[in-house]
């Protein structure tokens, strides 16, 4: 029977949204799906900045007329260097509206193999089928809570990502510890401060660590040269330090390296660092290193924490700010049939130059679940572009 589609993208975040556009320009028969911009809007907390510059955060679209750029035109006026979160969201929600205007708000229940491509029930259980699936979920299912804090409820223990932290103004007056040293936990820091809570980051290295050392800060032009999209030594997105940037951002080249050396590079693009200009907000903010928690209980209405030096904690809240682990198996979308077909590293699905499972015809995986595949550039929104033609070469137009 012939398919109804020829793809389906799941997902409405910039991924599947850029990945729409690109295969509907090249005369692709295509349905979307997912509620656009939605761990942005729902998981993000308010008045966050994203660390990505605005050269790196544009979704692509193939005729280039939907940037950021274009987007401050449209409002009247000129986007903030450092993008704040309700920005890009509305960014991304005009994106959708002129790109994938009849996108399907509805979610994608069960992804299923049948002989000549794939059927998606949807959450209201009616069915379609597409011969080529293109999975653009982001990175919600994946945050990663270490199992220390698991018989700890949400009230007491929240993960970065968790809906209940969209406004930090609940903890005015209350203490809070946050776990982790990378962009994340030190923007959660400094908001929960600037909210009234009493703060302190619990860091397991040695250092709290910064995106431009400290000994270059207060050098003249500096903060120019960083924030400039001119800057030479810097690639657009700027994952990664100076120079490696540029190899980040070509993956053709970065794939060629050994994979040690790529395991390497990704790992000095990504370590836990945050960007020079949350430095000043961080006043009043108490920062322990060398430091991880043991064990965990409640104390009442409280959380009692043990940390490896013999100190203790008792305070109202903690957030975890630990990130993700991709796996694509906490996907509840794809069936057992189906993941059993997808050859995978550690969660990672492996795929070809197209973004397609290397052992699952049809199947492609755009984003984070790229990143042993392609490398950390697909951590990034600068990544749409590359990720989006690549799948989109396989159509003629």
């Amino acid at each position: 029977m012939k398919p109804d589609f020829e793809f389906a993208v799941v997902g409405a975040g910039p991924y599947g949204l850029a990945v729409t556009n690109h295969l509907r320009t090249r005369g692709a028969e295509v349905c979307a799906f997912g509620k656009p911009m939605d761990f942005w809007s729902r998981q993000m907390p308010k008045g966050m900045l994203l660390r990505s510059p605005l050269a790196g955060s544009h979704i692509s679209d193939a005729q280039k007329m939907l940037t950021l750029f274009h987007y401050q035109q449209v409002i009247g006026r000129t986007l903030k260097t450092r993008l704040p979160i309700d920005d890009f969201i509305g960014y991304g929600q005009w994106f959708q509206e002129r790109s994938v205007p009849d996108l399907d708000f509805r979610n994608v229940s069960v992804i299923e193999p049948e002989v000549d491509g794939y059927r998606l029930t949807l959450e209201n259980d009616e069915s379609l089928r597409a011969r080529s699936v293109v999975i653009a979920a982001g990175i919600a299912s994946f945050a990663a809570r270490p199992k220390l804090f698991d018989d700890m409820p949400r009230e007491l223990v929240s993960h970065a990502s968790d809906p209940c932290n969209k406004d930090f103004g609940r903890f005015s007056g209350k203490t809070v510890t946050v776990v982790g040293a990378g962009q994340s936990a030190t923007e959660f820091a400094a908001l929960l401060n600037e909210q009234g809570a009493e703060v302190e980051m619990l860091i397991r290295q040695p250092r709290h660590r910064w995106l431009v050392p400290s000994r270059f800060k207060g050098v003249p032009g500096l903060d120019w040269l960083i924030e400039s999209r001119f800057n030479p030594l810097h690639a657009p997105g700027k994952i990664g330090p100076f120079g490696l940037s540029w190899l980040i951002e070509h993956p053709a080249l970065f794939t060629k390296l050994r994979r040690g050396r790529q395991e390497d590079y990704a790992y000095r693009a990504i370590r836990p660092a945050a960007s020079h200009w949350l430095a000043p907000r961080m006043q009043g903010i108490k920062i322990t290193t060398d430091c991880e928690v043991e064990r965990v209980a409640r104390h009442g209405g409280r959380v009692h924490l043990h940390l490896n030096y013999g100190a203790e904690r008792v305070v109202d809240h903690v957030v975890l700010c630990t990130g993700y682990q991709v796996d694509i198996a906490r996907y509840k979308f794809l069936s057992a049939a189906l993941l059993n077909r997808i050859k995978a590293v550690g969660g990672y699905p492996l795929l070809h130059s197209n973004f397609e499972s290397v052992s699952c015809r049809g199947i492609h995986f755009l984003g984070a679940t790229a990143a042993y595949s392609w490398g950390p550039f697909f951590r990034f929104v600068a990544g749409t572009g590359y990720a989006a033609a690549a799948v989109s070469r396989q159509i003629r137009k």
